[in-house]
């Protein structure tokens, strides 16, 4: 999801609520502590040299059960972000601390944005020896008549 896109959808909602993948939900009394741009340069293993922009939203709970962050509130400090910054559109991602800082994807469900676990992948795979992934075929595909008496296979 784009800042664009999450700028769209929060006038339509009446709460902002952050649900993992696996169902569990964010405590309602969350704050958004940080909205930010992160740049990351790097080299990758196969030596080439790679830039990725996403906007960042850091979540955290404090102790204030009262607190609820509305979704016009939100929308103000995205904008704030956005002019004092010069955040540009690029995709989310979200800090959120369980048993230790976890990155996510960010969805949206039609009532809940979605913590969407990252995984890590090689983007040199042609390049730093990972082989290709073999086609499976099963035996009864192999097996033929080519090989018959006579047939020269043998």
């Amino acid at each position: 999801m784009t800042l664009e896109q999450i700028k769209a959808i929060l006038p339509t909602l009446k709460n902002v609520e952050f649900q993992l993948e696996n169902g569990t939900f964010v405590p309602e009394y969350f704050h958004v502590t940080e909205v930010g741009q992160i740049t990351k340069n790097f080299i990758d293993c196969g030596g080439t040299i790679r830039t990725e922009k996403v906007v960042n939203f850091q979540l955290w709970n404090a102790d204030d059960y009262e607190h609820r962050l509305k979704p016009g509130k939100l929308l103000n400090i995205i904008r704030l972000s956005e002019e004092k910054l010069s955040i540009e559109n690029s995709e989310i991602e979200v800090e959120y601390q369980s048993e230790t800082i976890g990155k996510y994807d960010l969805e949206f469900n039609g009532k809940h944005f979605i913590l969407k676990n990252k995984t890590t992948a090689c983007l040199a795979q042609e390049t730093c020896g990972i082989p290709a992934e073999k086609t499976k075929r099963s035996l009864s595909e192999l097996s033929s008549n080519s090989c018959a008496p006579g047939s020269g296979c043998c």
